[in-house]
């Protein structure tokens, strides 16, 4: 993996919070509908209770840890010299 090679790996994180985002706001924006009836309703308070953790807990975890893979490739590379 090159420096170079990196905003493939940032642009896919970033494409998975908008997309973990805009899914969140479209269920919020949906549960308050008029006419969604009480079991929708709870369905939709249900399943945004369930990804909430991911958007915000898992995401930054797989971040960082993507972030830790990428130095620790550049360090073992430089050690490696002119191979």
């Amino acid at each position: 993996m090159e420096i170079g090679d990196l905003y493939q790996l940032v642009l896919m994180l970033v494409l998975i919070g908008m997309v973990l985002g805009a899914g969140l706001l479209v269920l919020g924006k949906f549960g308050q509908a008029s006419g969604v009836t009480n079991k929708a309703g709870d369905a939709v308070n249900y399943t945004i209770t369930a990804i909430t953790p991911i958007a915000s807990t898992w995401l930054s975890l797989i971040v960082t840890i993507a972030v830790l893979a990428i130095i620790l490739i550049l360090v073992i590379k430089s050690f490696q010299g002119g191979r």
